[in-house]
């Protein structure tokens, strides 16, 4: 957030004798997707799979094939289908979310191109105007809806460029790893929480826009998933680390607030989503969410009686 100026899955013939799939280098990679390394295989035909086709397993995570061939054991249709590693089912466009939040967001950047004064109306400002006029617009004035709002606003090409760009690397494979529900209330509440956060800290006639807030949110849980699975994280870490740079460095004309904000809930909710345990695995997922949203109604209300 910125802040504005003033395949086919074949049979099972893989296993201890034949590993699976290798790169080039003779790194595995998923007997699905040729082209993503794992160290991860499926416990019943031992194959070689990534985050996407992982299912979990009373022990470990089976493949889609292994759990599909399972079925026929008088559970019902719904208790055999293919799970992801956060309880979700597993679909066959695993980005679809992520393509409908970046096409959103798109359409309210070229709507705030063709009419400027739009922005005015859904970005994300305290109260508005400054002392000694009374407040006429702004979260103080009971407009809560500039905090979800002002998460698909962005001012420059550059900025939404950037997010976009983050949004499709990180919000994929999250998508595919925790189901579309559970990604989108990730999504949701992590901008909620940079939101208020900005809200909470920022100076009340400073304005604030953008998706950033969200996909820091989504940088956290991405942090949680790969140290779940066992993945190297210093890819990870090196890229957000960069990021944190940018958001303190001086003349960026950064909302630290909203990145912060969205990367301690990415956090929070990305942990409970994939290590909440299996028999309360709705219970802890949403409640931790719920909870979270709970602390953004919080800040919200403190603001704006410090305001009122």
């Amino acid at each position: 957030m910125d802040q504005a100026p003033g395949s086919p899955n074949g049979p099972h013939n893989h296993g201890p004798d034949n590993p699976g799939p290798q790169d080039a280098a003779g790194t595995p990679v998923c007997y699905r997707h040729p082209g993503r390394e794992t160290g991860v295989r499926c416990t019943r035909c031992e194959r070689p799979i990534c985050p996407d086709c992982m299912v979990s397993a009373s022990v470990g995570f089976q493949c889609p094939a292994c759990v599909r061939d399972a079925s026929g054991t008088g559970h019902a249709p719904g208790a055999s289908r293919p799970r992801t590693i956060a309880g979700g089912t597993v679909v066959a466009d695993p980005r679809l979310l992520t393509k409908i939040l970046i096409g959103i967001n798109l359409a309210v950047f070229i709507a705030g191109r063709a009419e400027p004064s739009l922005l005015n109306h859904i970005l994300l400002i305290g109260e508005w105007p400054p002392a000694p006029w009374g407040p006429t617009e702004g979260v103080a004035e009971g407009e809560w809806y500039r905090l979800f709002t002002s998460m698909f606003t962005h001012e420059a090409i550059w900025h939404i460029g950037f997010n976009m760009l983050s949004l499709w690397w990180l919000g994929g494979p999250l998508e595919a790893a925790l189901g579309r529900t559970r990604y989108l209330t990730l999504y949701l509440v992590s901008g909620l929480a940079g939101s208020a956060l900005t809200y909470l800290l920022e100076a009340p006639t400073t304005a604030s826009l953008g998706a950033s807030g969200a996909i820091f949110g989504l940088f956290g849980a991405t942090a949680v998933l790969m140290r779940r699975l066992n993945y190297d994280m210093r890819p990870v870490i090196a890229l957000l680390a960069i990021n944190l740079i940018f958001t303190f460095s001086p003349g960026f004309d950064i909302a630290w607030q909203a990145h912060i904000g969205g990367l301690a809930a990415g956090l929070v909710i990305g942990y409970a989503m994939v290590h909440a345990p299996r028999e309360r695995r709705g219970l802890v997922q949403y409640g931790t969410s719920v909870l979270v949203l709970a602390v953004v109604v919080g800040m919200t209300l403190l603001r704006t009686a410090q305001l009122s």
